[in-house]
């Protein structure tokens, strides 16, 4: 790994701004950016069409083995693939997301979403995001970065992006479904989310986009700077 090449790692909780600070720091720095939580809901769909409940561990594992998700960058847009189809709209249904924790949480489906995201990384000069990055898939990210958010300021955010899909929105159903991602998330056997000790904290409830890209892009820079 070159050592002005880093890996970043990006963790918080549903709606915390982690993404869109992941994509955009990822294109400063001329890293790859990987959204690690994009490869669970791939899987999630593919449960969901292939008419398995979100907890029937055995049949999921079974579908491992004939699922195949991948990400593409397309013109600086990090596509989703699964199967070798787009479905990258497709996996931010609100069935998807209300499933995707209960999948995510069988230890088939992360052992193989940790290998293929550490076989991505090896090289360095990558950003991930999801929940468990800097504690199980990269517990030696040369930079560590954990994001929190209100619940309210994380709920109105999702009911923004449901507005630019076009879907309907309720605040109360959606601070409800927060809350209880966050529960299964931070419950959940196999990989929980958790901030890691390393890991420096960003409270992004205040915070606008860029001020958040900036945090991420200056200190990761440092380090770099430092290293070379």
């Amino acid at each position: 790994m070159s050592p002005g090449k880093l890996v970043v790692a990006i963790d918080g909780p549903a709606a915390s701004g982690k993404s869109t600070t992941a994509r955009l720091a990822a294109q400063k720095l001329g890293y790859i950016h990987v959204d690690t939580g994009a490869m669970y809901r791939a899987v999630t769909l593919k449960v969901l069409r292939a008419g398995i409940t979100p907890d029937d561990y055995a049949a999921i594992g079974e579908l491992l083995g004939k699922t195949q998700v991948a990400l593409r960058n397309e013109g600086g847009a990090i596509r989703v693939f699964l199967d070798g189809r787009d479905v990258t709209r497709e996996i931010r249904s609100r069935e998807v997301t209300r499933a995707v924790s209960i999948v995510s949480r069988h230890r088939a489906v992360r052992e193989a979403m940790v290998r293929e995201q550490r076989r991505m990384g090896a090289e360095g000069g990558i950003v991930l995001e999801g929940r468990d990055i800097g504690t199980v898939v990269f517990p030696d990210a040369d930079v560590k970065f954990f994001m929190i958010a209100g619940i309210e300021a994380r709920a109105r955010r999702r009911a923004e992006e449901s507005r630019s899909a076009g879907a309907e929105t309720d605040l109360d159903g959606l601070i409800r479904e927060i809350r209880e991602r966050d529960s299964l998330d931070s419950t959940r056997e196999e990989s929980p989310l958790r901030k890691a000790d390393d890991a420096i904290e960003i409270d992004t409830s205040e915070m606008t986009i860029d001020e958040q890209v900036r945090t991420v892009v200056d200190t990761v820079r440092r380090i770099a700077e430092g290293r070379a």
